[in-house]
């Protein structure tokens, strides 16, 4: 069983079909018996791309509400949500200054070191970042974080 905390970018492809979606799919589905965790803010971040999808046209009215039941049951069944406490929002802000991340990839990246922290203080397994996107992943990378490109499968 593997510990994985995914950003928005790699999470919206469990409720939207992009390249990598197949993979993520397998990695969250619950018989896997994976720990996943993710920061608040990714509540808000895949409901905005679903929403965004939606009124672009890329994805159908029913395919988005069903997309939006499915992370909202997620929510509240499978993932271990990590809270924006005073402790994220000090270290996003260290993060942002030291790799120029924009503002909701500092929060994630400080989300997924928090909890690698506990772990590592627990004696427990490293988690490994889920994320699409280049500069958290580099960032991540610079920080010992494992990281993996849901892109890249």
């Amino acid at each position: 069983m593997a510990v994985y905390f995914f950003d928005s970018s790699a999470l919206v492809k469990r409720y939207a079909h992009e390249t990598g979606s197949d993979w993520i799919l397998a990695l969250t589905e619950p018989a896997a018996g994976h720990s996943l965790y993710i920061a608040r803010i990714t509540a808000v971040e895949v409901a905005s791309a679903l929403t965004r999808r939606q009124r672009g046209g890329s994805i159908s009215d029913t395919d988005a509400s069903t997309a939006m039941a499915a992370f909202r049951h997620d929510l509240s069944h499978q993932y271990r949500v990590i809270e924006m406490t005073p402790a994220v929002i000090t270290q996003a802000m260290d993060l942002a200054e030291t790799h120029g991340l924009r503002g909701y990839d500092a929060v994630q990246l400080a989300a997924a070191l928090i909890v690698q922290k506990m772990r590592e203080t627990l004696g427990l397994s490293a988690l490994e970042l889920m994320s699409a996107d280049r500069d958290l992943n580099d960032a991540a990378a610079a920080e010992y974080l494992t990281v993996d490109n849901p892109n890249s499968h």
